[in-house]
């Protein structure tokens, strides 16, 4: 399939303080955003081909009344059986123009038209990760570059959901360069950066459902 992995994002509690337990292992924090419209904020961990995002909802009456209202931002936040995970995908070429599946156009309040998102159908099955697309970024290789530290590149990004049979939209995600999509009896992320060249790994359950391999 013609997709790679842009970025990705774990739903947190507000103000993400979860993030001290990344800065403590050596990552990089790049700037906060504040998604007017939707709700939502977040902190930015950004590497050389990806970026990772811990996502709160700082705002759920604007998230509900949004045009981002049908990604249920809040009741992910507050539903523990809820997949806290999503995953922002792009072309890797421009030989098909075509959305990768089945969904619907999302237009947030902080984009100049005519820039959209293509969000999954699968965006209310709250136990799937929330798949978006983005159309109108070119191929190319990632503006996001870390020169120094431990954590340099995203080899793979395994996420484990127990929603079965998983959905058509989960399959195609499936197929995205530097991304896995598993059954498993928890909502559970595993990052491998650097091919794991370190040899080490963090498991940093049970404050964020998240294993780090580097």
């Amino acid at each position: 399939m013609n997709l790679e992995l842009h970025h990705f994002f774990i739903l947190v509690e507000p103000e993400a303080k979860v993030a001290k337990l990344l800065l403590s292992l050596g990552m990089q924090e790049g700037t906060r955003n504040k998604h007017e419209g939707q709700g939502t904020s977040n902190r930015r961990f950004n590497f050389s081909n990806g970026t990772l995002e811990l996502l709160w909802v700082h705002d759920a009456e604007e998230a509900i009344r949004g045009p981002g209202r049908d990604m249920f931002f809040p009741e992910r936040a507050e539903d523990p059986t809820a997949s806290p995970f999503g995953v922002i995908l792009n072309r890797k070429d421009n030989a098909s123009l075509k959305m990768p599946f089945e969904g619907w156009k999302y237009e947030p309040v902080y984009f100049a038209p005519p820039w959209a998102f293509h969000v999954g159908a699968n965006s209310s099955n709250l136990l799937e990760p929330l798949c978006i697309y983005v159309p109108f970024i070119e191929p190319e290789p990632s503006a996001c570059k870390v020169k120094e530290g431990t954590f340099k590149s995203i080899s793979k990004v395994h996420i484990y959901t127990p929603s079965e049979p998983v959905s058509d939209v989960l399959g195609v995600a499936d197929t995205a360069d530097r991304l896995a999509i598993d059954h498993g009896k928890r909502h559970l992320m595993e990052i491998t950066f650097d091919n794991q060249m370190s040899g080490f790994t963090r498991d940093l359950r049970p404050h964020i459902p998240l294993i780090l391999h580097w």
